[in-house]
């Protein structure tokens, strides 16, 4: 049976691409084996769901819209450059949140507990909404990448109008992964 890798997320604005965007250029020489993400597949993950039986598909959309749809509209304010899984130990760089983190993190639960019931389980760990923009591979100076993201820990990254969550699909290749749009869900609170 045919299967898309899936994932629910949120998109950010042009303002916030560019603001991360020019985030990774100031971190870039800190980590020269960093793979970094495309600014145009910048978004902030809700939940990742794996392989999903493309028969599934409609199930999730519907699941997710239902989960959402009370939720108002609101407005994030992306700040303040970071890694997990700290600092010292760098592997996955982001930009986080300064506004708006509270709504967000209530909408991440509610996707979450509604796909749960679907059999695809969360990570289990607490939710911190970042857009990644990149993964750190062995060859950087961990001490100077710290020192870098604590110099960067204001960083102002612009605001997105969060009004709908999208399921994406994702194919992976060399060049990095190619995301398509299975499914929208507005905030209709």
């Amino acid at each position: 049976m045919a299967t898309t890798r899936t994932f629910v997320a949120v998109s950010p604005s042009d303002e916030t691409r560019a603001q991360a965007a020019q985030l990774a250029a100031e971190l870039q020489p800190f980590a020269p084996d960093i793979k970094w993400v495309v600014p145009t597949n910048l978004h902030w993950t809700l939940h990742f769901l794996g392989d999903v039986q493309n028969t599934e598909l409609p199930a999730v959309c519907d699941t997710v819209a239902t989960a959402v749809e009370e939720f108002e509209p609101f407005s994030v304010t992306a700040g303040g450059a970071g890694a997990f899984p700290s600092a010292e130990k760098p592997r996955t760089l982001w930009l986080g949140t300064t506004e708006g983190t509270r709504e967000f993190v209530a909408l991440q639960a509610a996707v979450k507990s509604s796909l749960e019931q679907l059999g695809f389980r969360g990570e289990n760990r607490p939710y911190v909404p970042h857009l990644t923009l990149g993964r750190a591979g062995r060859r950087h100076n961990a001490k100077s990448m710290a020192e870098q993201l604590a110099q960067l820990a204001e960083y102002p990254g612009g605001s997105t109008d969060i009004d709908e969550v999208r399921v994406l699909g994702s194919e992976l290749a060399r060049s990095g992964p190619t995301y398509h749009l299975i499914g929208r869900a507005s905030l209709d609170g």
